[in-house]
């Protein structure tokens, strides 16, 4: 990254507003000005202060935040801090169940035999009915 990229307050503004997942229509809104006014400040590369607070406010992040925001930072902190038990790279994410699979198995048999036993009665008190 450049230096003058790695200064362009409108680029890390932009690129944390995708991180956060906020369209830009959205932040205009949060801020009370038009969706192109937020393209407008994306491409610029400098922002006032009493506007960046603004912005910075509406993306729930500190000014020192947007100001020192590195992309290279976030890669090499999702790279030092994710752990996996599994030894492969092609299952990178580990998905850990809060449940015991077993009991959901049982629930779900006791239901369909539930389900069953109420269909039977219903058979019965029609077949009584003729």
């Amino acid at each position: 990254m450049s230096t003058a990229t790695k200064n362009h307050i409108g680029r890390k503004i932009s690129r944390i507003r995708e991180l956060r997942d906020i369209k830009q229509e959205a932040l205009a809104q949060a801020l009370g000005i038009s969706q192109q006014a937020v393209s407008a400040i994306e491409n610029s590369e400098t922002v006032e202060d009493a506007k960046l607070e603004e912005i910075a406010k509406a993306l729930g992040v500190t000014v020192e935040g947007i100001k020192n925001f590195s992309e290279e930072t976030i890669l090499n902190i999702i790279s030092n801090t994710f752990t996996s038990n599994d030894s492969s790279t092609i299952n990178a994410i580990n998905i850990q169940p809060t449940f015991n699979p077993v009991d959901k198995i049982v629930e779900l048999y006791e239901r369909l035999l539930q389900a069953e036993k109420d269909k039977v009665a219903y058979m019965e008190k029609l077949v009584n009915k003729n």
